[in-house]
């Protein structure tokens, strides 16, 4: 939930407020705390007051009204609305030098699936998440933050105008993989995909909308198109009793077939 007056972003749960003591106890601008969890923050406190941070039992009616949620498990941290950077050429030469694979989400709209989607990049080291500036993408939430365990503090997330310019960017310099149920090759291709004719490069893969799957657009400007197989496809199943994985359970598996690369 976001405080537009003070700029803040809510941040809650207590894996998620662990997580941002460890790596970045500065964003803290305000700790909020039931009785129940005090003893285990007393630590995040003793930071907060050498910097004049303010911090302060509370009720969990009253957490619930500062984070928007019942799930807030007793601990509510106000931080400033965390402002997405722009992708630029400079960020994505990077990607290729160090040979860094990076995500784009093709208008994600449900804020639970990013968080969970951005969870899995930080289990299996995806460093890089990329978002069109889009109504139908979700973005940096107080619910995708919670529901991102953590992640959100190992994961970089920029914002891009045009999904398709992106791709068409990228062409011979990473290998644009897409999603769909179309695909011919499976996920667990993606390692040899990366290796063409002119050296291992790192992949820049598509992950689509929760109905639709990827635009018609971004598909035309992906080099490669992947499906995960379901039960008994390799034996002329030819479809699943499920009509597909959800976005966020999908993006493990592909999360996990891009680490073995």
């Amino acid at each position: 939930m976001k405080n537009t007056k003070r700029n803040e972003l809510a941040v809650c749960g207590f894996a998620t407020v662990k997580k941002l003591e460890k790596n970045h106890p500065e964003k803290i601008r305000r700790l909020y705390f039931t009785e129940e969890v005090a003893p285990k923050f007393g630590g995040l406190c003793r930071k907060l007051a050498k910097n004049h941070g303010i911090y302060n039992q509370k009720p969990a009616g009253d957490l619930e009204k500062l984070s928007g949620t019942v799930h807030h498990q007793g601990v509510v941290a106000m931080i400033e609305a965390p402002e997405i950077q722009p992708l630029d050429s400079d960020i994505t030469d990077s990607w290729v030098e160090n040979h860094e694979n990076a995500v784009l989400l093709d208008r994600i709209g449900n804020a639970n699936n990013f968080g969970a989607i951005v969870r899995s990049a930080a289990f299996f080291g995806i460093k890089n998440i990329v978002i069109p500036l889009d109504e139908a993408q979700s973005s940096i939430t107080t619910s995708s933050y919670r529901v991102a365990e953590g992640g959100m503090e190992y994961v970089n997330i920029y914002s891009v105008r045009s999904s398709a310019r992106l791709l068409e960017a990228m062409q011979g310099k990473m290998i644009r993989i897409g999603t769909s149920l179309d695909a011919k090759k499976k996920v667990s291709d993606l390692a040899s995909l990366s290796k063409g004719d002119k050296g291992d490069r790192p992949l820049l893969v598509v992950l689509g909308n929760e109905e639709n799957g990827i635009s018609d657009v971004v598909k035309k400007n992906c080099d490669e198109l992947v499906i995960i197989p379901w039960a008994g496809m390799s034996d002329g199943v030819e479809e699943s009793c499920i009509d597909s994985l959800n976005v966020a359970q999908a993006s493990s598996i592909i999360f996990y077939e891009m680490m073995k690369k």
